[in-house]
């Protein structure tokens, strides 16, 4: 078994100056709910789920791999124990960010919002008004990321894709309004979504709108970004 210590020293060593991400969304993979999922993904520093995956999944996932978890949930999350899950942090080694901004190990910058649109009385769907209100409760934290480390967001993540980028024309799969606003407005490095399932090849999964890459996690991507200049000529610092 790796140790944590083992495991830190490999991701400083394979990607100095970076930080992967694996990021997961509405269906399991057999490569990731395994036991060697370790070798398959042997330096990705942190976890995160843009939705609909059950929280075993999740927390098997981010203790084979030693790694922190991030998650939003999406709109199939309705069961009585998910919904407990994602009140309480108890047994979970996971981070909610519905309506939060995390600064991950004062490194990256970190936001997200929960669920769909609203097409049936089903939970965490909103409509595109209520979705504009919990953008606009960000707002407040985006502005003091700003005054403090120099931007506003590096990573946002929901479960639903933004409005008209990788969205379909049906009521359950439309894109959210507020979403598009924010990557235009806030320029996340990423904006992860899920929802939209992908069963063709050709199907676009990766859209570049403004200065944010919007990425389609469905199943599983692998990011690599570069750490925040900030943090770096901190770290230049210290040696």
């Amino acid at each position: 078994m790796i140790s944590a210590d083992s495991n830190a020293r490999k991701h400083s060593q394979n990607h100095e100056g970076k930080i992967k991400v694996l990021c997961v969304s509405d269906v399991e993979i057999s490569q990731i709910y395994s036991e060697k999922a370790v070798e398959r993904f042997p330096d990705v520093d942190l976890l995160i789920s843009c939705g609909d995956l059950p929280m075993g999944y999740l927390d098997f996932a981010a203790t084979m791999l030693n790694v922190p978890l991030y998650f939003v949930f999406g709109n199939h999350h309705h069961t009585p124990a998910a919904k407990k899950q994602s009140m309480s942090s108890d047994g979970i080694s996971g981070h909610n960010l519905h309506e939060n901004c995390i600064h991950h190990e004062k490194k990256l910058l970190i936001a997200g919002i929960e669920g769909s649109v609203k097409y049936n009385r089903g939970p965490r769907q909103y409509t595109q008004l209520q979705m504009w209100f919990k953008v606009f409760s960000l707002i407040p934290k985006l502005l003091l990321n700003r005054l403090i480390h120099g931007r506003y967001l590096d990573i946002f993540v929901s479960h639903a894709p933004p409005w008209q980028i990788h969205d379909q024309p049906d009521l359950p799969h439309q894109g959210i309004k507020a979403f598009r606003w924010l990557d235009k407005v806030f320029s996340p490095k990423y904006h992860l979504h899920g929802h939209i399932h992908v069963y063709r090849s050709t199907t676009v999964r990766e859209t570049v709108y403004y200065k944010t890459t919007v990425l389609n996690c469905y199943g599983f991507k692998e990011i690599l970004l570069d750490l925040p200049k900030s943090h770096q000529a901190k770290k230049e610092k210290q040696k």
